[in-house]
């Protein structure tokens, strides 16, 4: 079976092991298509993810220049929280603003090859700790609005990561000595009293498997821009990486907007 259609971030679905969807004309299970040969073509079309316009090349993953440089969804405050203005009706687009980000956000702490912390809208949990390939995950504070969390996640940078090694990820480098909920409140001798007021209560560390029969020993990038074709043994998928033979790696968020058809 084939199906084609422009690259969007794969859907998931928790589970043991974690459940991958690539949607496209139709829904691809992409657990079934672990350990058979798979084929992924490129038209050399991207459709911009806000306008739907033609575009040479993809800004901020899937974006036209123009879009990138307006649509809300590419504003700075997707990267740096702590510039959020929805709590004030402000913004590149408010309604959308308001939508999204004047929303319940959750600040978490992920495991991995070390401790990240992060934030992401309530809804959005744990999606968001799947897609960024960590291996467990614990609420740690539970705020109102984007902006505060993004305040949390400033006053956490000095103690932990906000970026993951994605090489360590991706070969399942992992220090499993990690005790989330111990890091989580040892907090307590560092934070401002403000910020551990919206320290959560829920102390439940989730739990995060992978549907992989190999990791790559040494990660091999692949790209349509150099081969419009990719095609090989899917070996497995960890965040929103494809895990081909001969340790070679598709990110398929990098390719958002791309029209591919899989077979």
């Amino acid at each position: 079976m084939s199906a084609s259609g422009n690259i969007r971030k794969m859907s998931v679905q928790i589970g043991d092991p974690i459940m991958y969807t690539l949607n496209l004309s139709t829904d691809v299970d992409m657990n079934a298509r672990i350990g058979k040969h798979i084929r992924l073509e490129w038209n050399g079309i991207i459709n911009c993810l806000a306008c739907k316009k033609v575009t040479k090349k993809s800004f901020g993953q899937g974006f036209c220049y123009t879009c990138f440089m307006n649509a809300p969804e590419s504003a700075e405050c997707i990267i740096r929280p702590e510039l959020c203005r929805a709590h004030l009706g402000e913004g590149r687009d408010p309604e959308w603003e308001e939508k999204h980000h004047n929303k319940p956000h959750i600040v978490y702490l992920a495991a991995s090859s070390a401790v990240k912390v992060g934030i992401t809208r309530e809804d959005q949990v744990p999606t968001r700790w799947i897609d960024q390939e960590a291996t467990a995950a614990i609420r740690l504070a539970e705020t109102e609005n984007r902006y505060e969390a993004g305040r949390v996640e400033v006053a956490l940078k000095e103690l932990f990561t906000d970026r993951t090694n994605w090489r360590k990820m991706l070969t399942n480098d992992v220090d499993n000595t990690i005790d989330l909920e111990e890091e989580k409140w040892a907090l307590e001798e560092h934070l401002p009293a403000d910020i551990m007021d919206l320290f959560s209560e829920n102390d439940e560390i989730v739990n995060l498997n992978y549907p992989v029969l190999e990791f790559p020993t040494k990660v091999k990038s692949l790209s349509f821009d150099k081969t419009p074709v990719i095609e090989g043994v899917l070996k497995g998928i960890k965040g929103q990486y494809l895990f081909f033979e001969n340790n070679e790696v598709l990110n398929i968020r990098k390719h958002t907007s791309y029209y591919v058809e899989i077979n």
